[in-house]
């Protein structure tokens, strides 16, 4: 088990500032939950590679990064395979049925100092509390998104104040 190490918790509307606000952190590891930030529930095939193909060429010019992990809970998965980059740029990671928060096996060796950049406390947020990493909460209008989502939405902010402090 990880120490327990005070995390961080930044909240965001916009997509783009996430990543923005990551590679000011000089951060050497970033997780990204896959949905709604990569591609949107319930879209098909063709809006994950292209939203993994985006984030990866926003992230890919940043010399700090060593590792892009992709993790989501459900079961969908990009059309390529990914590793080791042959290009001087990141290692790319996908992890599907992440099991998020509950397995960190596969992101222990990842570097330090990393991000989780997601949408849900209950899930992303514990998820970085446990590897010591600061959470950058992806808030956006979840008016369409399904049921599951929004309950988790709903149990997030009653998390909120008890992983990351009470805020003014």
């Amino acid at each position: 088990m990880l120490p327990f190490v005070r995390v961080a918790c930044e909240r965001f509307a916009e997509a783009p500032d996430l990543l923005r606000r990551a590679r000011e952190l000089s951060s050497r590891t970033i997780i990204v939950d896959v949905e709604p930030l990569v591609a949107y529930w319930d879209t098909g095939q063709e809006a994950l590679d292209a939203g993994i193909a985006q984030i990866l060429g926003e992230i890919g010019a940043d010399s700090h990064v060593s590792v892009v992990c992709f993790a989501t809970n459900a079961d969908r998965r990009p059309s390529a395979g990914y590793g080791a980059s042959g290009s001087g740029g990141p290692r790319v990671v996908y992890l599907a049925s992440a099991h998020k928060p509950f397995w960190i096996a596969p992101y222990r060796d990842f570097p330090q100092p990393g991000v989780v950049i997601g949408d849900q406390v209950a899930t992303d947020g514990i998820l970085a509390r446990r590897l010591g990493y600061t959470f950058l909460r992806y808030c956006p209008d979840l008016a369409h998104a399904p049921a599951g989502p929004r309950l988790m939405n709903d149990l997030g902010r009653a998390l909120e104040p008890l992983l990351f402090g009470w805020r003014r």
